[in-house]
């Protein structure tokens, strides 16, 4: 599975963040809708939103040096690109494109307003001292399953710069352009993603189990999207009942489509050694005693585990990194 966890660039950093400039977020030209909006607490834009972004040129998400973030998404109205940008406690919104009623009307949910994180008491003296430095964590919700899933789907079993250009390749190849002023890509609806065909699966070098799993999980997209909708055990069983989706792609789903603050991530190569590491000192933890180690922090282990990564005490690297390799040239 992809080495999320590892800073591939200085754009992000581990635990899913995102840095975003220090800016004066002015208005963009020609906005078609525009909201703004004060949350209860402080809002850190990089961290909520970070985990949304698939690699440092993902032509869906991008940062610019006025302080804005900018995602784009293919909402249940059509196509929208939402920039957001946060200035004296007050976030400011604009959207562009059929979907931008829609992206619009769910801000305070993408910004973690339906999160809890009074809910979270921290148990070991790291995780207490990552959480007092980052109050303006709050854990985002779009609301929406498949253009999450796709890149996690992506993601299995291979590196993390593997899986960010088979996303932005396919993603510039059969999206189609962002409505607004930026140069960027919404996601292909998944009628599309279910016709792709194999020869450009492989090309990006996806191969023939990873795009196969994307093909049922889009034929079966609407039933998917209602996942969303669902609480933690209902919306996991939704999406494992697609084969080729297990525990490891259903958890870093649901942390972003349904803000899942429980959906703790098990099956994947680094987690278990780094949270072992972390609490305990054990760089060889596994995923029965990342859970022992986690049980304290039940229904909150996904942002428990945030924490711990955004930490940065992660054991000294031991083994060569995962090889990687390009189906494409084959």
């Amino acid at each position: 599975m992809a080495g999320r966890y590892e800073p591939l660039t200085r754009a992000a950093v581990r635990g899913g963040r995102t840095r975003v400039p220090a800016g004066s977020g002015q208005r963009a030209e020609g906005a078609a809708r525009e909201r703004a909006w004060t949350p209860a607490g402080p809002v850190d834009l990089g961290l909520i939103l970070g985990p949304l972004r698939r690699g440092p040129h993902d032509p869906t998400f991008r940062t610019t040096p006025d302080g804005s973030v900018w995602k784009t998404s293919r909402t249940p109205d059509g196509p929208a690109t939402l920039r957001v940008t946060c200035h004296a406690g007050t976030v400011h919104a604009e959207a562009w494109g059929p979907g931008a009623d829609w992206i619009l009307d769910g801000l305070p949910r993408l910004l973690g307003d339906g999160d809890d994180p009074a809910a979270f008491v921290p148990r070991h003296r790291l995780v207490h001292a990552s959480h007092r430095r980052r109050p303006g964590l709050r854990l985002t919700r779009t609301g929406l399953v498949l253009e999450t899933l796709i890149p996690t789907i992506l993601e299995q079993k291979v590196t993390a710069d593997e899986a960010y250009r088979a996303w932005r390749r396919l993603v510039r190849q059969y999206g189609e352009p962002a409505p607004g002023p930026q140069d960027m890509s919404v996601v292909p609806d998944a009628r599309t993603w279910a016709m792709i065909p194999s020869w450009d699966w492989h090309r990006a070098g996806v191969d023939m189990k990873r795009s196969a799993t994307i093909v049922r999980a889009a034929r079966v997209a609407g039933r998917l999207e209602e996942a969303a909708a669902m609480e933690l055990p209902a919306a996991v069983r939704r999406l494992e009942a697609v084969p080729g989706i297990g525990p490891w792609t259903s958890a870093e789903t649901l942390q972003r489509s349904n803000g899942a603050p429980d959906a703790v991530t098990t099956g994947d190569l680094h987690l278990p050694g780094i949270i072992g590491y972390a609490l305990a000192g054990n760089r060889d933890a596994d995923d029965a005693a990342m859970l022992e180690l986690l049980a304290p922090y039940a229904g909150q282990r996904h942002r428990a585990a945030r924490l711990i990564l955004l930490a940065g005490r992660i054991p000294p690297r031991r083994h060569p990194k995962m090889p990687k390799t390009d189906i494409g040239l084959l």
